[in-house]
């Protein structure tokens, strides 16, 4: 405590004068309790000399000054009657040890390294509490906002101390609610599942994402942003966002202030070239998007590339693709420009990672569409920035280009931040197909940190056992070639629909590239062993008769075409695919499949999305063998509301066991819209369903009841985003069926994934 002490007759005296005589003559000055300072140090930091007037403000100052040096836990000045001024001063103690107590989620090293005070150092009350907040930054930067740190000391011999910081660490600081204020065209849930940032739910016990942080909140705001481009609105942006912190510092609620703007379609698209015999036009084929089109950013971002990769092919190195916008609000039209001009003369020199502690740089450098010694071009660089955050190993990418004094070069700089790529998944769940179900799960998406992918899944439930063990190479053989290898075996029981139980054991060899970002295929080879057992006694003489083992070698593709705005949540776009299968190369099963599917989505007055879809197969069997039971098409359940699983198509006439068919169409159209309960996670829907089953070609008519004619059936669902996960609710009233048809009118489906 600060101390100044006047002498008796020192007050006598200026009770005697005015102010401008208060100065007091110094004689001399005594300091005492010194043991570690010595008496030049204290002298040093005093504007105070002997023989010389002194007031009381320049005492002050004095004072002042000594504390300062953290030196003394207290000091006091005497002025005595005979003009000496008497300093006696405590010590502060040194630091013998300096210990955290209580601090389990963040270890010593890190806090160590934050702190000022340390072993052998001074100790002072003022410095301990600015430890006090360098450490409370720590714990904010890693979600916990309610950590307790309290210095504690205990006196040793010698005036040495041992420093304890206590820690009370308490909870992460998760997120109670997410608001988004503002959003007319897309839903409080729907934007939520673009952001990073989660509401804090039970079964996201093993996630991160509901813990608050404020710089994946940052993160938000440019996803948002980057999701209102994609969908055309151009004008977009977060106006604020706010972290609320509750009273017991526990939680946060999140508000996103939002102004969407109006959503434009593009109305022109033209191409200007200040290159020397190139014309603009001739570089149309590049764009990825055409007049009518609702604008895209991205698509806008991946033309500029392929402008530039097509003028590169040309040998053009250097040349600068900028994009530009002509936007009418009123009309939410808007035209757009590329203007294709000499770039700068820039090589690269290197490309420096930093921050990957875990993935290899390979991974890394892959995903770059420069490589060292290249031209420089900014819409590659741009390109290869999307292409390493979309591996998803990463909370940020930081890339900066560094130019070098001399030789027209340039360094890349690539700063990440690694964040978990490892997933635990626990479902639970009822449908009125399977019963009550659940299910787990493993998956590292970056396995040793070389972007492998390798998961295992368990789903068990009253009807059907699965176990799956996957691995996949995203990069096989250094190219861009996505192989992998899975392991199954599942079992299910058919008693109820054809008085048999069902088991596959197998593995699959799989292989798939992109022609474009759009257009992928996929090969495949599936060695399997097939067995229908546990047949009953009155169960269909064709059952019984497929009653065994069977292996089969199965070689297949599938060519995709996918143009939908969401692999997720589509709302524009359309989905192709086309596959086919080709039994025999070895094994007891020889057939051909093919199939196909068709999607394509609407969405009109916001919120209202029209879904027309469209599914076909044909298995046939060659060299005279037939289709077995376990490769055939059964419809009903999952792929047409309004029956129950194999509901539809060929059945036996005395057993009533489903035979399935050789080959389906199902079909129909999906009308999704809200219900006013958006904030709930509620949405509505309106389906009709048409299907038809065509007859195993083995089957005599005289003992199987069949026929071809469509089926169609026509509902009403809703579909609930619960804490507990998606809730599928669906009342289906077949229209066109036939007697012996087995109908299903409600159905419902439970469960979530963590």
């Amino acid at each position: 405590m600060k101390k100044i002490y006047w002498g008796v007759s020192l007050l006598s005296l200026l009770a005697a004068f005015d102010a401008a005589a208060a100065d007091v003559y110094v004689r001399d000055i005594d300091v005492s309790g010194l043991n570690r300072v010595e008496n030049e140090t204290v002298m040093a930091y005093l504007d105070v000399e002997k023989n010389a007037p002194i007031s009381e403000s320049k005492l002050n100052d004095a004072l002042k000054q000594l504390y300062a040096t953290g030196l003394f836990e207290d000091v006091a000045f005497n002025v005595t009657a005979d003009g000496t001024l008497v300093i006696n001063v405590v010590e502060n103690p040194v630091i013998n040890e300096r210990m955290f107590d209580g601090n389990e989620h963040v270890d010593d090293t890190m806090l160590e390294s934050e702190v000022q005070l340390a072993p052998r150092s001074v100790f002072s009350k003022a410095k301990a509490q600015d430890d006090v907040q360098r450490i409370l930054e720590v714990y904010k930067r890693t979600g916990r906002y309610a950590v307790v740190v309290e210095p504690k000391i205990i006196r040793r011999e010698n005036n040495s101390v041992d420093l304890v910081y206590e820690i009370d660490e308490g909870p992460l600081a998760s997120i109670d609610k997410i608001n988004f204020v503002g959003n007319s065209h897309y839903s409080d849930s729907e934007l939520e599942s673009e952001i990073m940032s989660k509401e804090s739910r039970w079964y996201r016990i093993f996630s991160s994402a509901e813990n608050y942080d404020a710089e994946k909140t940052n993160y938000d705001k440019e996803l948002l942003r980057r999701f209102y481009l994609k969908n055309g609105y151009a004008d977009f942006r977060v106006i604020s966002s706010i972290a609320e912190l509750s009273p017991d510092k526990k939680s946060f609620v999140l508000t996103y202030v939002l102004d969407e703007g109006p959503r434009y379609e593009i109305s022109d698209i033209e191409i200007v070239s200040e290159l020397k015999d190139v014309d603009g036009e001739s570089l149309r084929p590049a764009l990825l998007l055409a007049p009518g089109d609702w604008y895209n950013s991205d698509k806008v971002e991946k033309s500029a590339y392929e402008i530039t990769e097509e003028l590169g092919k040309r040998g053009f190195a250097f040349v600068d693709v900028q994009p530009d916008m002509q936007k009418d609000a009123a009309s939410g039209k808007a035209k757009l420009s590329f203007r294709v001009k000499e770039g700068e003369r820039v090589f690269v020199n290197r490309i420096n990672i930093t921050g990957n502690t875990r993935t290899d740089d390979d991974v890394i450098r892959r995903e770059f569409r420069l490589a060292e010694g290249d031209a420089f071009n900014a819409d590659k660089l741009r390109a290869s920035r999307r292409n390493v955050e979309n591996l998803d190993y990463f909370s940020k990418v930081d890339i900066q280009t560094a130019p070098l004094a001399v030789g027209n070069q340039a360094d890349i700089n690539v700063n990440v931040e690694e964040k978990s790529t490892g997933y635990f998944n626990v479902g639970v769940g009822y449908s009125t197909v399977n019963g009550a179900l659940v299910r787990t799960g493993i998956t590292e998406n970056n396995f040793q940190g070389r972007g492998q992918q390798l998961g295992f899944d368990i789903g068990v439930s009253q009807r059907a056992q699965d176990y799956n063990i996957s691995f996949t190479e995203p990069y096989f053989l250094g190219r861009p070639l996505s192989a992998g290898v899975d392991l199954f075996h599942v079992s299910e029981d058919y008693q109820d629909e054809g008085s048999y139980d069902s088991q596959s054991t197998g593995g699959r060899l799989r292989l798939g590239w992109n022609y474009t970002d759009d257009l992928s295929q996929y090969l495949r080879y599936t060695l399997r062993e097939d067995k229908i057992d546990h047949v009953d006694d009155d169960a269909s003489i064709y059952i019984k008769n497929e009653e065994g083992s069977y292996v089969g070698s199965i070689v297949g593709q599938t060519l995709v075409y996918d143009k939908r705005d969401s692999a997720i949540n589509p709302k524009e776009g359309y989905y192709l695919s086309f596959g086919n299968d080709v039994a025999g190369a070895g094994g007891d099963e020889k057939f051909l499949k093919f199939d196909a599917k068709a999607y394509k989505y609407f969405t009109f007055a916001d919120y209202y999305t029209l879904k027309l879809f469209a599914n076909g197969g044909y298995i046939v069997g060659y060299d005279g063998k037939d289709v077995r039971l376990s490769n055939r098409y059964f419809l009903g359940g999952y792929n047409m509301r309004g029956f129950e699983y194999a509901g539809i198509g060929a059945r036996d006439r005395f057993t009533d066991d489903a035979l399935g068919g050789n080959w389906m169409v199902y079909t129909g159209a999906e009308l999704a819209f809200p219900m006013g309960l958006d904030e709930l996670g509620i949405k509505g829907r309106t389906f009709v369903d048409v299907g038809m089953l065509g007859k195993p070609d083995d089957i005599n008519s005289a003992i199987v009841e069949y026929s071809s004619t469509p089926r169609v059936a026509a509902g009403v669902g809703i579909t609930w985003q619960s804490p507990m996960g998606n809730i599928d609710i669906d009342l289906a009233f077949p229209i066109v069926k036939e007697d012996y048809d087995e109908t299903e009118v409600f159905r419902l489906n439970f469960g979530t994934r963590l």
